[in-house]
């Protein structure tokens, strides 16, 4: 699309990425269903692998339906290029994989979803790597955790579960002055709600499944890169600043200056890693992100007017919601996200774990998933199922306590589910 940095949101959602197929006319970008492309010359083939020329050679490394999805995610987040691929976990290596290496840590919020808790804390220590957890709300504890190996410094916009609001720009200038970047995982709040390269973010990451999509039907994970980070600063970062041996000493940083970080994700990330996303996913996705906005609008109200119904009901002991004047996170919000809060929150109830499990048994509009983001409403308990591996500590760090459920608010009618709500809090 041209021009896109000129259009509004809403026109960049539908048209991003995308144009009519330039051999049948399809409106809709279609479903490039094939494993590998037919090159023009042998020429064309060398200097395709050689990064000489932009092009498709693979499904694993490129394919033109995930293409036009990556352009329109990095369109809505304002970044230079973005790298789809198979999962919001994937997604999350393939932006550490340039810049960690043996010994090499991350500071990371301890307000995270419980999957990346663990994936931080135990699974990349398989690859010689750490993580240190941080309450980010102290961004002076931030700073004294960054040291000589810090190579990255990760939170989440609006975090899963208990929908708080990151100060992004404090963590920012924290790790500006550190000389790393900032990795952000926006999936929670969505570019439409947030823009964490706005408020100094490096890395955006993304799991497609959940709002991107919006209908819960495919898996998926996105990386998109601001562009602005100057690679060659310190020698960190050598697999973006130095020759890689695997393309003639080609030095990504200095060849492909803002695409070097996206052109790497895919030249090594995809190729070695091989966490492609499906061109059919993608399609989903792409539909998906045409109602973004929408979406977006109708969990927010609908969040709005749940949340304060519950903070007033007496079984429940208290409401998480950013959205809400009681949050202490509520000044945030106009400067983070001001387009609101999310459609995602916890509650506790007065009654404990014995109490959750009952409300949950007995909704019958909200599903019980583990899942979020999805058009319907969902809701889970958190410390028996997605940080169920934490230690009592660490869930109640997380926010993430035995007494609460975990809210994700769809775009039904609000008085649905508040009466859905309030005969299954009665029982």
């Amino acid at each position: 699309m041209t021009d896109a940095a000129k259009h509004g949101f809403t026109t960049k959602q539908l048209h991003a990425g995308a144009a009519p197929d330039p051999a049948t006319g399809a409106r809709n970008t279609p479903i490039y269903q094939s494993t590998a492309y037919v090159f023009k010359s042998p020429e064309h083939a060398a200097n395709l692998f050689a990064l000489k020329e932009v092009g498709y050679i693979y499904s694993r490394l490129t394919n033109p339906t995930v293409g036009a999805l990556q352009e329109r995610i990095a369109a809505l987040e304002g970044g230079a290029g973005a790298v789809c691929c198979s999962s919001g976990h994937a997604a999350q290596i393939l932006a550490l994989f340039p810049l960690m290496g043996p010994g090499k840590n991350i500071v990371a919020s301890t307000r995270l979803y419980g999957g990346t808790l663990t994936q931080f804390s135990q699974t990349i220590k398989r690859f010689g790597w750490s993580a240190k957890f941080v309450d980010f709300d102290d961004t002076q504890a931030v700073a004294d955790a960054i040291d000589d190996d810090t190579r990255a410094v990760f939170c989440e916009s609006i975090a899963n579960p208990g929908g708080y609001i990151t100060d992004l720009d404090a963590i920012s200038a924290v790790s500006d002055k550190a000389g790393i970047p900032l990795i952000v995982d926006n999936t929670t709040a969505t570019p439409y709600l947030c823009n964490p390269i706005d408020h100094g973010a490096t890395l955006v990451v993304h799991s497609t499944t959940k709002y991107l999509t919006g209908n819960g039907s495919v898996t998926g994970g996105c990386v998109v890169d601001s562009g602005k980070f100057d690679w060659m600063a310190s020698d960190k970062f050598p697999s973006l600043s130095q020759p890689e041996p695997a393309y003639h000493g080609l030095i990504f940083a200095e060849a492909l200056g803002p695409m070097a970080f996206t052109f790497h994700g895919i030249a090594i990330g995809l190729r070695d890693l091989g966490m492609t996303m499906n061109p059919q996913g993608a399609h989903y996705t792409l539909m998906g992100i045409e109602t973004l906005s929408l979406r977006m609008r109708e969990h927010v109200k609908n969040a709005q007017i749940i949340s304060a119904w519950l903070e007033n009901h007496d079984a429940v002991e208290a409401v998480t919601y950013a959205g809400l004047p009681s949050s202490p996170y509520h000044s945030r919000v106009a400067k983070i996200c001001p387009k609101g809060a999310g459609g995602l929150f916890t509650i506790q109830l007065k009654g404990g774990h014995d109490a959750c499990v009952k409300l949950i048994e007995n909704l019958e509009l909200f599903s019980h998933v583990a899942n979020l983001g999805d058009a319907k409403s969902l809701i889970i308990h958190p410390a028996s199922t997605t940080h169920s591996q934490l230690s009592d500590a660490e869930k109640i760090a997380a926010g993430a306590a035995p007494n609460l459920v975990r809210i994700s608010i769809g775009i039904e009618d609000s008085d649905d589910l508040i009466a859905d709500l309030e005969q299954a809090l009665s029982k």
